[in-house]
């Protein structure tokens, strides 16, 4: 079984070797780790992965080989549920009248009212049903059924339509060394520049010293100036995770770009809406948070803050405190966004949904708002709009 997931390693061109994969065998039979699939994760990543910059790799490849297998997460709230109640059975099909016929529950604080009732009352696992938490079914608690408004308590998102999700989830960092399938990100980027000479003198300026030398009647006189550098600042704020997903690839290409654009560019990652800390290494993001308010302690209003995400959330993650799907906000989002932008007057936000659904997508005309319309699409042209409205603000 671990030979093939050594070679699928390989394949993947993470530099593995022999020496390495025994190393591991005598691991496991020494029981380093224990019998489980995170711990496994570990101890194999330890052992077989040499360079961080493999790991995203090692991820894919033990995602892809250990397919299937569900990790256990932590007890939640006032009991212990198992884990297995959470395993997928079937996805129950419903009709559109059928999906409409399925009435909201009347507002985010009824609906965590009647959750936490449910949660003290029921006994057991449940797989279908209109009521209990579980899974398959027509109830807003649970996974892998349907409910316009509900909680979605661990699984996959499928519809899209829960207000809270109770699941421990991983994102990863963005990398900044993608391949660029073309240099038109970073041709509208350039509408940000603003060249400044700075640091040490150790370029040399041609024409000066042509000039001197000329003066010196021909002996060489060396003219050197400092490197011609981009002088923006940029703090760059990404969404990751959720409905983000899907567009990893458009945003690594503009991380990349930007990152060769900019010498002065701070980037951090949030999920959905900014509440009241940020991060910037996903992988730790549980233990190491920056409060949002040491951005406008750190960095001055002359930084250009550009957000990245499609802005597709519940209107309750933006107006509501507690409305977060991951931690009870004390503050609603909008009250945050409206701090973020007061501290950095140069602002914009760029989109990579389709600009035809963003009329579709109540939370997206509600950021807008907040924004008083600097949203532009994450296309060539909406690059060209936001670095337009960047310099000009």
């Amino acid at each position: 079984m671990l030979v093939r997931f050594f070679l699928a390693l390989r394949s993947a061109g993470i530099p593995v070797s022999t020496t390495e994969f025994l190393a591991l065998l005598e691991a496991m039979q020494a029981r380093v780790a224990s019998h489980s699939v995170e711990d496994f994760y570990a101890l194999a990543r330890l052992v077989l992965v040499k360079d961080e910059r493999h790991y995203d790799r090692y991820d894919r490849v033990y995602a892809d080989y250990l397919k299937g297998i569900q990790t256990s997460f932590e007890a939640l709230a006032q009991g212990d549920v198992p884990a297995d109640w959470l395993r997928s059975k079937a996805q129950l099909l419903l009709s559109p009248e059928e999906q409409a016929a399925i009435n909201k529950l009347g507002g985010f604080e009824e609906l965590m009212r009647q959750f936490a009732q449910r949660l003290s009352e029921q006994s057991g696992r449940h797989e279908g049903g209109s009521k209990w938490i579980g899974t398959g079914g027509r109830s807003p608690f649970g996974n892998d059924g349907y409910h316009p408004e509900g909680v979605r308590v661990g699984g996959q998102s499928r519809n899209q339509r829960a207000v809270k999700v109770w699941d421990r989830r991983e994102f990863k960092n963005l990398a900044d060394n993608v391949e660029l399938g073309t240099r038109n990100i970073k041709v509208a980027l350039r509408r940000l520049r603003r060249f400044a000479r700075e640091g040490a003198q150790d370029h040399l300026d041609l024409d000066a010293t042509i000039s001197a030398t000329a003066r010196n009647a021909g002996y060489l006189d060396l003219k050197l100036v400092a490197e011609r550098r981009n002088a923006i600042k940029v703090l760059l704020l990404l969404d990751v995770g959720g409905s983000m997903d899907r567009y990893v690839r458009l945003c690594e290409e503009l991380f990349s770009a930007a990152r060769s654009e900019f010498k002065h560019l701070r980037q951090y990652y949030f999920h959905n809406c900014v509440y009241e800390s940020l991060w910037i290494d996903n992988a730790r993001r549980h233990q190491q948070r920056l409060p949002t308010t040491e951005l406008w302690r750190t960095y001055g209003p002359d930084y250009r803050l550009v957000i990245v995400g499609d802005a597709t959330m519940s209107p309750y993650e933006i107006s509501q405190p507690g409305g977060s799907v991951e931690h009870w906000n004390e503050e609603s989002g909008a009250r945050w966004l409206a701090r973020l932008l007061s501290a950095f007057p140069h602002h914009a936000w760029l989109n990579p949904a389709a600009r035809e659904s963003w009329d579709r997508t109540a939370s997206i005309g509600m950021a807008r708002d907040l924004l008083a319309g600097r949203m532009y699409p994450l296309t060539l042209a909406g690059l060209d709009q936001a670095a337009r409205a960047l310099t000009s603000q």
